[in-house]
């Protein structure tokens, strides 16, 4: 999911220095931490409290989080064994193992709910209304499989509507502007244009489609072979994480504050906008099923639009993509 610039602006010159390091290491690499991608995303909360107090420490597992400042850069890291996990979207996933990268999800991390969403002017009560008009949104984005869902869902198609490639960050100007009538983006965009006062609302969100924006936490699968005790580690850290998110909400705020450089106010603004999902939710993520949630529908919208753009030549299966063993022995 491209995001709220927090998640995809910070420290990038970290990340490249921290990558050069491990190169220059040598045949002493085996004995460093495990490292885990990321970039700045309020999402990845658990991540930061558990490595904040100390959770994958006391789980046996070190773990060195490295910021990128953009996640464009981290399937070809992870690839490379640059790194030895990441926090991707569940697209970047499809896109590089259709290029046969082999990665594979091991848990679900967070998904949209209602952060993403398609806005539009008042007269436009009904998705359905959308066939013949204008559409402002980003080609390959979060945005895309969101209006591609929510057009398949309404009995159209994406040749239904008049797309216009826009950035997220531009659709808000040129809907006040009345250039628009329509546009897909993400918070805080949404509220800067429904907010606004001039006539827009939320026509459809993420929260109506749960699942399908994920981000998620991937290794590739020769990984996961030889380390699932790490990995198994790393989750229940996660699960730490987020356990004390719900019982210490003010204090977890001000450690992923101070990781987002965001005041606690806003921390917890933009936490109504995605959920992380408990481990006893986890499992349905990866099971064949008609709910957006499921691996099994999510990627097949994503690899539709992947496919009409050209990006991809044939889509993998999803079968192939996840590796839902781990989260299994954790919820028996």
């Amino acid at each position: 999911m491209k995001r709220n610039p927090s998640r995809r602006a910070c420290c990038g010159l970290i990340a490249i220095l921290t990558l050069v390091a491990v190169s220059l290491a040598g045949p002493v690499l085996a004995a460093q931490p495990l490292k885990l991608g990321v970039v700045n995303w309020i999402g990845y909360g658990p991540l930061y409290v558990a490595d904040a107090k100390g959770y994958f420490k006391a789980e046996g597992v070190a773990v060195h989080m490295v910021t990128f400042s953009d996640n464009a850069t981290m399937p070809s890291a992870l690839a490379g064994g640059a790194i030895d996990g990441a926090a991707l979207t569940y697209d970047q996933v499809i896109n590089a193992d259709a290029k046969g990268r082999a990665l594979q999800v091991v848990m679900p991390i967070d998904y949209s709910d209602g952060a993403d969403a398609i806005v539009a002017t008042q007269s436009i009560t009904k998705v359905e209304q959308l066939k013949g008009q204008k559409v402002a949104f980003n080609p390959l984005s979060p945005s895309a499989f969101l209006l591609d869902y929510a057009l398949e869902q309404n009995g159209l198609k994406p040749g239904d509507i008049q797309p216009v490639s826009m950035t997220p960050d531009d659709v808000p100007s040129a809907m006040l502007g009345g250039s628009i009538k329509v546009g897909v983006t993400y918070e805080p965009s949404v509220s800067r244009i429904v907010d606004h006062g001039k006539g827009f609302h939320v026509l459809y969100s993420s929260h109506q489609a749960p699942g399908l924006i994920t981000d998620v936490l991937v290794f590739k699968k020769s990984y996961i072979a030889a380390h699932r005790d790490q990995i198994k580690a790393v989750i229940k850290a996660y699960l730490k994480g987020l356990d004390f998110m719900q019982s210490h909400p003010q204090e977890a705020a001000a450690i992923i504050g101070k990781q987002l450089r965001i005041d606690t106010d806003q921390v917890a603004a933009q936490l109504k906008g995605v959920k992380n999902l408990p481990l006893d939710q986890m499992p349905a993520t990866f099971a064949p099923g008609s709910s957006s949630q499921s691996f099994y529908v999510s990627g097949k919208v994503i690899s539709q639009v992947l496919l009409r753009k050209k990006q991809i030549e044939s889509a993998p299966k999803i079968a192939d993509t996840i590796d839902p063993s781990i989260v299994q022995s954790l919820s028996n």
